[in-house]
């Protein structure tokens, strides 16, 4: 699979370059698949659909998907409360309630890293043969493409790979310091983060990938 990530000053026609680079694509029989992370629906606008968290045809060949960050955000919190009830049962932590959760700055960007992560894996990326990304202005978008490398070092410095050989000492260890032990969830989660993000950077690293500038003639342009 191909991806095209397109990004440039902020009004400069991002989103109505992505929809026709993606509508030209399709109308020449290449499956395509174009990513949105606006909250508002300017893809929709340009491709003349409503677009949202679920993928919808455009036209033969044609998919648009416009992933819900708020909705993403709430079902991370629910299964992260669910898996870590023992601790916060224990630091006596009232639980959230998702409803009342708006999602953190940055919140839609990881959404769209997710939504590529999930294009790329889906039927081993055969589902799609060219997938279209519109992205933030350029300064949220190179801190984007940075973003999947830079958390994959966090979890490495947070639980390095060499201390999961003391899984199997975790009983004795939590009897002996007196406090519950990273939990059997805490290593597979991280484990699940790390392959995860792999992915992600592996589709931006592709040779097959490239990055498209939008820009209009100016000084915001140069």
């Amino acid at each position: 699979m191909r991806t095209i990530l397109i990004t440039g000053p902020g009004g400069s026609g991002r989103t109505t370059v992505a929809a026709a680079t993606a509508q030209r694509a399709a109308a020449e029989g290449t499956r395509t698949l174009v990513l949105s992370a606006d909250r508002t629906d300017t893809l929709g606008a340009a491709l003349g659909v409503r677009t949202g968290a679920s993928p919808v045809p455009v036209a033969p060949r044609l998919t648009a998907w416009r992933p819900d960050a708020t909705a993403g955000f709430r079902d991370d919190l629910a299964g992260f409360q669910d898996r870590a009830s023992t601790v916060l049962d224990l630091l006596g932590a009232s639980r959230l309630d998702p409803e009342e959760v708006t999602p953190l700055p940055g919140a839609e960007e990881l959404t769209l890293l997710r939504a590529l992560r999930d294009a790329a894996l889906a039927d081993g990326g055969d589902l799609h043969e060219l997938l279209v990304v519109d992205l933030p202005p350029v300064s949220q978008a190179l801190a984007l493409l940075a973003l999947p490398e830079e958390l994959r070092r966090y979890l490495r410095r947070l639980l390095p790979p060499e201390r999961q050989a003391a899984r199997a000492l975790r009983p004795m260890l939590g009897r002996l310091a007196g406090v519950p032990m990273p939990a059997e969830w805490l290593y597979e989660t991280t484990a699940r983060w790390d392959m995860e993000l792999a992915a992600v950077a592996a589709v931006l690293a592709d040779p097959g990938t490239a990055v498209r500038l939008v820009a209009e003639p100016g000084p915001a342009g140069a």
